[in-house]
């Protein structure tokens, strides 16, 4: 994957999904029928550095794909949606992603060669963000919610014009 292209992100709930140990995500590319559907272990954070196994399949027919997951018990938890501009520099994928609640930088490439490319791009690796996408936009979908506060009433009056 290169350039710059949309995506909507899927993260599901369903069987094995007990435990936080593996999230499952489908990205639908561009619109799809194309998606990547990524199985990710847990994280783990060294210096700034988040790395965790993670397992992609590359899709030609998301719609199929979904049909299948809902079939076999998975059901979708949240979406969000992403816009993404990828460049390669050094063996390091750079990442600008554009999401509704902010633009974030990601690195992926080598762990030793992070924290210098970082520092490279006026980054400092001790700043970098836990908390992933999937759970920042839960957290952003949250406070857009409207509150469970009764309504507040309002009173409209009509005023007419003073009678010359």
């Amino acid at each position: 994957m290169g350039g710059r292209y949309r995506e909507e992100n899927f993260r599901f709930s369903g069987p094995g999904k007990s435990t936080r140990s593996t999230t499952l995500r489908l990205r639908v590319l561009n619109g799809g029928p194309h998606g990547v559907l990524t199985a990710k272990g847990p994280a783990k954070f060294d210096g700034g550095v988040k790395s965790r196994e993670e397992t992609e399949i590359e899709l030609r027919d998301v719609h199929a794909t979904l049909d299948m997951l809902e079939q076999l018990g998975f059901r979708i938890g949240w979406t969000y949606p992403k816009r993404r501009s990828l460049w390669m520099l050094d063996g390091v994928a750079v990442t600008l992603d554009v999401l509704d609640f902010g633009w974030f930088v990601e690195l992926e490439g080598p762990a030793s060669a992070l924290p210098g490319m970082a520092r490279s791009l006026g980054l400092d690796p001790a700043l970098a963000l836990k908390d992933s996408y999937s759970v920042m936009a839960k957290k952003h979908q949250k406070a857009k919610r409207p509150t469970k506060a009764p309504p507040t009433r309002v009173l409209i009056q009509s005023v007419e014009p003073p009678k010359s």
